[in-house]
């Protein structure tokens, strides 16, 4: 019988970062209109939350199955990108605030997929 390795999640790079952009979401939306307290603040809130959990959930699994949740972190991470450049097109984010959280996505990016590659 082998033991599969499992990660810890909480020492994961790429974790400690999903989470650093995921607090800079909720403070960013937070200061979006009240009329978008349930529709796009609630769901750029909802795509930050899902990059760090896909990665904590996943890392009690094979890291065949890691990878699946990893890749569906990497995934939400680009919806949020969509998301945000939305939310300045609307302006509800100004272009310095949108160019400061996407390279922080970006290097969240990165780094993920260099991390896939060691699964």
């Amino acid at each position: 019988m082998s033991i599969k390795k499992r990660h810890n999640y909480k020492n994961l790079k790429v974790w400690q970062m999903a989470m650093q952009i995921a607090n800079d979401v909720f403070e960013i939306s937070s200061e979006f209109p009240l009329e978008e307290k349930y529709g796009l603040r609630s769901q750029i809130n909802r795509c930050a939350v899902s990059i760090p959990s896909n990665i904590a959930e996943g890392s009690s699994r094979s890291n065949k199955s890691f990878s699946h949740f990893i890749d569906i972190s990497l995934g939400s991470s680009f919806e949020l990108v969509t998301q945000l450049i939305i939310s300045n097109n609307r302006n509800y984010i100004t272009q310095e605030k949108l160019e400061e959280i996407e390279n922080k996505i970006d290097e969240f990016q990165k780094m993920t997929i260099g991390f896939l590659k060691t699964l």
